[in-house]
């Protein structure tokens, strides 16, 4: 019973660790980056930083779940 609730666990987290991985945007945005980048204001740049980081600290934490669940269900 405790092998299959941590199983769906898992599930989960690896289904959230993907979602949240595809959600980031690049770090380079390569030519089209450089000509459309004077358009930017530096507000949608904020919020663009803050939704990133908040993004790769959810991915940090899921990843960090997902590696306890593993060594768990290793274990059990």
């Amino acid at each position: 019973m405790l092998k299959t609730i941590l199983t769906v666990l898992q599930l989960l987290a690896a289904a959230g660790l993907i979602a949240t991985v595809l959600f980031q945007s690049g770090k380079r945005s390569g030519l089209s980056g450089a000509i459309s980048g004077a358009a930017d204001t530096f507000m949608s740049k904020n919020k663009a930083k803050t939704w990133d980081a908040r993004l790769a600290k959810a991915t940090t934490w899921i990843a960090i779940g997902f590696i306890l669940l593993t060594l768990s269900l290793s274990l059990v």
